[in-house]
Order: structure tokens, then C-alpha cells, then sequence
């Protein structure tokens, strides 16, 4: 008589809004509280980083020794998931879900570990940000600039029993990242001039509380309204795109609508009519393009100014534009790209505007 098959086990995400905010921390509390209660928790894979307090709520807890995998003359570690299954602990600890095994794993994806540990009948705790969700990693593309490499599908998301938010503000966020607790030297000063930047930090932040509200069947304001540090959610977001004759304009208009509809935030569309003068067939491409915009819930205008920056500065200060969408050639680096003096300008004269500048895709 063959064995019945075994229950599926329960998966519990914990999710934040980028690196730092402490979900590794959270997730090895909750294990420390489920050994407590007896239950045998075994860590297949926990990315410390470094962080003492983090690494001291390891302390009695059973690690798997990492599988050790050959590759070019070297060897890679990774997650042992053949050694979990065989230890089948009630709770697994699987740190870092989007990961990207090592060539020469079972499962090109970590999140694809987890499933088979699930389909095994084992308990898993996990982590992720909200940039790796794949429905979520374009949205924090145009928001950010920084591609996202890594994704899970939505679908797997479904399985968890229980998505915890890990919440913190961004200025306290900024603050841990100043103090070395996220990231040290170099890549900490190259963090916060860039993807730790209030405005993005803010829009993240607002991306994961809409998916928690999302997940469980709540109005985003009234989840706002009883989350704590409720002020902080209050963003003012106010987002302008810049619209021009380019045949990336359309693709510009729908990140930039993808972006509002994350944050909830309202947006326009701006042509500066300058000197220069347009042909027939160029004319017609911005005024289909302010249409597109405007069929997408955008206030669409056109406003006339003696140069592009300055017609884009004033139409963003008349509408409280918190950021001002601009495209990119995607031929061109970013040294070309600053190098031009209406991009120099924009971002010399901004002042408290966010620029982003984004390829169209």
C-alpha cells in the first residue's frame, strides 16, 4: 500500500518595501517563538549581512551546512534543499525568495525550493520586497530607475497562509542606512544618492502597503487609517510626464499611468510649445499622444514657454508635481544623456522636484 500523500505546507512571507527594513530580523523572531512553542525549526539559508543583532537570533537554532556546487574551476554555495527534505523539520527558514540558484541546481529559482518544501508537507518562512513581486517590478522600474532582475511569480504569492508587512518609515529607514546597518561605505553612499532616496522610499513603501491591503480584502485608506505612524503614509504624490512628437511618448504616458495607479496618485501630461517649430506629421504625434493620456485618466495640456526646461519647470509648479517623468533614449548611457544641456538644466533647477528619467519599454 502506497503512503498517502502529505499535507501541503503552510507558507508565511514576511514582505518589505526594499532591503534594510528588517524582515530577516522579523522572520527569525517569529521562529524563535514557534521553537518556544516546541515546533522544530531547521535554517536551510538566512542572509545575516553582516548584522549582529540579526546573526545573534540564530543562536539554538539548527543551520544546514550549504550544498557546495562546482562551476568553472570553482565552488558556488547554495541552499541544500536535498538535505531539508531529508531532515523534514515542521519549519523550514528559506531567507531571500526571488534568489537565483547557482548553475547546476534543481530549481533555477529559490522560490521554486520553497515550493517542493511545501509540496513535502514542510512549513516555510520566507522573505521578499515588494520589487521582486512580479506584477510590481516595472512599476518599481519607472519609479526607481534601477531594473529589477529578480521576480517571483504573483501566483506563487497566492500559496502563503499569511503575508506579514515589515514596515518602516523612510526617514528611519535613511537613518539605519547612515548608521552602516543596511549598507557599508561605497555602496551605502551610492544607496542613498539613488535607490534610498526619500521620494523612492516613500513610493515603495506606499506599493507594499497597497499589495498587504490587496491580500487582505481592505480599502488601501482604511488599511492606512488603522496602520501605525498613519501621517506617514500621507504622501502627496503628484506625478507630470513630459509628451513630445517621440515615438516613445505613448510607452512613457502608460509607465507613468502604471506609476500614479501604485501610488494613487494623481497625474498630468505636458507638450511645451517652444520656437521651434515641428512638422505636419510631428504635430500630430503629440496631439495623439495628449489624447492617449487623457483617455488614461491624465489632465492633458500644452503650454508655451520660451524653452522646453522652463515650460516643464513652471507646468510642474503650477500642479504641485511631486516628480517629473522624462524619457531616455535606450541607445544612450547616462554620461550622453546628462550631458545635454535641457537634461542638465531640468535637473540643476528641479529644485525640491524629483526628475526621473526613465528608457521607454
Amino acid at each position: 500500500m502506497s503512503e498517502p500523500a502529505p499535507t501541503s505546507g503552510t507558507l508565511k512571507v514576511f514582505l518589505g518595501m526594499c532591503p534594510g527594513v528588517g524582515k530577516t530580523y522579523s522572520m527569525l523572531e517569529a521562529a524563535r517563538e514557534l521553537r518556544s512553542q516546541g515546533m522544530e525549526v531547521v535554517a536551510g539559508v538566512v542572509e545575516t549581512h553582516g548584522r549582529k543583532e540579526t546573526a545573534a537570533l540564530l543562536d539554538g537554532i539548527e543551520i544546514l551546512p550549504p550544498a557546495r556546487l562546482p562551476y568553472r574551476g570553482t565552488e558556488l554555495s547554495e541552499f541544500d534543499l536535498d538535505a531539508m527534505l531529508a531532515r523534514r523539520p515542521k519549519v523550514a527558514l528559506v531567507d531571500e525568495l526571488a534568489h537565483t540558484n547557482a548553475p547546476g541546481s534543481r530549481h533555477a529559482k529559490r522560490w521554486q525550493d520553497v515550493a517542493e518544501l511545501l509540496d513535502a508537507g514542510i512549513d516555510v518562512l520566507t522573505t521578499i520586497n515588494i520589487q521582486h513581486l512580479e506584477s510590481r517590478a516595472d512599476v518599481v522600474t519607472a519609479i526607481t530607475g534601477a531594473p529589477v532582475r529578480e521576480t517571483v511569480p504573483d501566483s506563487f504569492l497566492d500559496r502563503a497562509h499569511e503575508i506579514e508587512l515589515i514596515d518602516l518609515t523612510p526617514r528611519d529607514l535613511q537613518r539605519r542606512l547612515e548608521e552602516g546597518k543596511v549598507y557599508l561605505g561605497d555602496r551605502a553612499r551610492a544607496a542613498a544618492a539613488n535607490f534610498f532616496k526619500e521620494s523612492h522610499l516613500t513610493a515603495l513603501r506606499q506599493l507594499a502597503l497597497r499589495y498587504t491591503a490587496e491580500r487582505v480584502g481592505v480599502n488601501l485608506r482604511e488599511f492606512q487609517s488603522g496602520h501605525r505612524d498613519r501621517k506617514t503614509w500621507r504622501t502627496a504624490d503628484k506625478l507630470m510626464v513630459a509628451v513630445g512628437p517621440s515615438p516613445f511618448s505613448p510607452s512613457l504616458i502608460r509607465r507613468t499611468r502604471a506609476m500614479a495607479g501604485a501610488l494613487d496618485a494623481p497625474w498630468s501630461a505636458v507638450a511645451v510649445v517652444t520656437d521651434e517649430q515641428l512638422t505636419p506629421a510631428q504635430q500630430d504625434n503629440v496631439t495623439r499622444h495628449l489624447s492617449l493620456a487623457r483617455q488614461l485618466g491624465a489632465e492633458a495640456v500644452t503650454v508655451e514657454a520660451i524653452s522646453l526646461v522652463d515650460g516643464l519647470l513652471t507646468a510642474a509648479r503650477e500642479r504641485r508635481a511631486t516628480q517629473i517623468i522624462i524619457g531616455k533614449s535606450p541607445r544612450h548611457g547616462w554620461r550622453d544623456f546628462l550631458s545635454k544641456p535641457p537634461a542638465l538644466r531640468l535637473l540643476q533647477q528641479s529644485g525640491d522636484i524629483d526628475i526621473n528619467a526613465i528608457e521607454p519599454g
